[in-house]
C-alpha cells in the first residue's frame, strides 16, 4: 500500500490488519514531524527500539532503547528550524518505506526512512539520504 497524502488512512479498510496498524502508526509518526508536535511520538516507541543514524556521531550510528530513540525523534520534531517534506510513503506488513525532503534555510536533504511497527509500536528505524547537503 502506498500513500502520498495525509488523509489516506482513512482508506485503509481492506487492508490486511499487520499492514492497517503499520500505516496508522506511521501517518501519526509523519505527523510529528511535519506539524513539529514531538508530543505524538511518545506512545508510538517500542522499549527494545533501535535507530540506525543518517550520519555518525560522538555516540556512534545506532541509538538503542525507547528513550534513546523517543528523545532523538523528539527534538528533530521540536526544530522549527527545519522543515519536512512528505514524499511518499510505503507500507508492506509490518515495514514502511518514508520518503521524505528536510530543509534549513537553504540546504535540502532527501532520504528515505526504512521502518519496522510490531504490535502497534516502532521497533526499528533506518536512516539514508541521497547525497549529502
Amino acid at each position: 500500500m502506498r500513500w502520498t497524502d495525509r488523509d489516506a488512512v482513512a482508506r485503509l479498510h481492506g487492508m490486511d490488519t499487520t499492514s492497517h496498524t503499520t500505516a496508522e502508526v506511521l501517518e501519526r509518526f509523519n505527523r510529528a514531524f511535519l506539524e513539529h508536535d514531538p508530543s505524538i511520538l511518545p506512545p508510538l516507541i517500542a522499549p527494545d527500539c533501535v535507530v540506525e543514524r543518517l550520519t555518525p556521531t560522538p555516540e556512534g550510528t545506532h541509538l538503542v532503547g525507547g528513550e534513546a530513540c523517543l528523545a532523538n525523534w523528539q527534538a528533530l520534531a521540536a526544530n522549527r528550524a527545519g522543515r519536512f517534506t512528505l514524499g511518499e510513503v510505503w507500507v508492506m506488513g509490518e515495514r514502511g518505506l518514508i520518503f521524505w525532503e528536510y530543509r534549513i534555510g537553504d540546504v535540502v536533504q532527501k532520504g528515505l526512512n526504512v521502518m519496522t511497527v510490531r504490535n502497534g509500536l516502532i521497533v526499528e528505524g533506518r536512516g539514508y539520504t541521497k547525497g549529502r547537503p
